[in-house]
């Protein structure tokens, strides 16, 4: 569980980063899930961003990824989220470094 202040550290560092996946229409799915998987484990720090065309709602998305991912919910800023999972290789780890 994150503490406010690494919250708002983690909401810092996402907000000069690009969203990398996008949820359309298809809403989230298996691929999508091991996709985000795999870049948290390489980045830690993921944004993702929920097209308007989505059926889904953007904190429901984000539960929902978090949940299958086994990582943070950050945030969900407008139609952003933001997830965050500590790197099981310590080479990787910059971003836990910061909180």
């Amino acid at each position: 569980m994150l503490t406010s202040k690494q919250r708002a550290t983690l909401k810092s560092v996402a907000s000069r980063t690009d969203a990398i996946f996008q949820i359309g229409k298809s809403g989230v799915g298996e691929a999508a899930v091991k996709s985000i998987g795999d870049a948290l484990e390489a980045r830690e720090l993921v944004k993702i961003s929920v097209l308007e065309n989505s059926d889904e709602d953007a904190r429901e998305a984000g539960e929902a990824i978090a949940a299958a991912t086994g990582s943070e919910l950050v945030a969900v800023i407008g139609r952003k989220i933001i997830l965050f999972r500590q790197s099981s290789k310590p080479e990787k780890r910059a971003i836990s470094t910061l909180i």
